[in-house]
């Protein structure tokens, strides 16, 4: 007897493998997160997030330098102020760190390196949350769509070719895409955080970034519900009508559902974030001995891809891009 079907055979070397592979996972495709704080002049390590840091801006530079020499599609820069307020005012400050940040990177890369800027107040805010506070604590909507404009235009100006607002505020593209293109910025790209849900995996980046809610408050009333699929699509789908260039699913391997579904609905970019809660359980595992880290690292990201992904925010994204350059 002849069997007719050996599918194995195809998987029997590695050059076949390779040859036959249906999704590919290049440097290109991994764009890295960055933290930039204020007033530091040494780089400062992320103890939720091993190999991550706080950086001063010599830091910075130089981790970009070593990211564009490894591949990578871009860097997100996220900054970290020194003094916080309750309208988040550093985040949109021309002489705030991430503009000062957005600045030096562009004048060391002009457009040699995609730099992008996540878009929202959390940082910046002495309360923790992505908006401006009404007096009974909830999120004023509106309020904040007006300083999102100004936050887009001032990282724009300072040099930012793509913002990324994640406050999941309704309206927030249509009122950053008005923003930008009234001051001239009609190229500016806007990658919006579309499916951002309420998740325990965003643990590490709120040390990262310094941030806390205070009040014991949450963010539920505005991020997405983790048991809800459908209403994903209907998020995207409001974010590309009033002007997104490209949307995002976050976090990536606990929706990798969410991201087929979109990729499978828009015709639009799709990209995902691995985040800074699944970027530590792999590290943590790996220092125990338990896993291969790196091989793990690699098997997650190409899920992604293969989920329908064109590209990646990761934290892994230089170390990975070395290893795959």
């Amino acid at each position: 007897m002849f069997p007719t079907e050996r599918p194995r055979r195809l998987r029997r070397t590695p050059a076949l493998r390779r040859l036959v592979a249906e999704t590919t996972l290049s440097p290109e495709d991994l764009v890295y997160p960055l933290f930039v704080a204020e007033g530091m002049s040494e780089p400062r390590p992320i103890l939720a997030m091993p190999g991550q840091f706080q950086h001063s801006l010599e830091s910075l530079l130089r981790e970009a330098h070593r990211a564009h020499a490894a591949g990578v599609g871009g860097i997100i820069l996220f900054g970290v102020p020194s003094v916080k307020d309750d309208q988040g005012s550093g985040a949109f400050d021309p002489n705030g760190i991430a503009q000062v940040a957005l600045r030096a990177l562009r004048e060391e890369f002009d457009d040699d390196l995609l730099i992008m800027a996540d878009l929202c107040l959390d940082e910046y805010t002495s309360h923790g949350h992505c908006g401006v506070l009404r007096p009974d604590g909830s999120v004023d909507n509106d309020q904040t769509l007006d300083l999102y404009g100004r936050v887009a235009v001032a990282q724009a100006s300072a040099g930012a070719a793509v913002v990324a607002p994640s406050g999941m505020m309704d309206g927030q593209v249509g009122a950053i895409r008005s923003a930008l293109d009234s001051a001239g910025f009609t190229d500016t790209v806007i990658m919006a955080y579309a499916a951002k849900y309420a998740s325990g995996l965003y643990g590490p980046f709120r040390e990262a970034v310094g941030v806390e809610i205070t009040g014991g408050g949450n963010r539920k009333s505005y991020q997405q519900d983790p048991r809800n699929r459908r209403e994903s699509w209907r998020e995207a789908q409001l974010d590309v009508d009033e002007g997104a260039d490209i949307v995002m699913v976050k976090p990536a391997m606990s929706y990798l559902d969410v991201v087929s579904d979109l990729r499978a609905q828009l015709d639009v970019p799709i990209s995902a974030y691995h985040v800074s809660g699944e970027y530590a359980m792999i590290k943590a595992a790996a220092a125990n001995g338990w896993i291969d880290g790196d091989l793990v690292a690699m098997e997650q990201l190409t899920a992604i891809r293969r989920a329908g992904a064109d590209f990646i925010l990761t934290y892994f994204a230089r170390e990975i891009a070395e290893t795959l350059s």
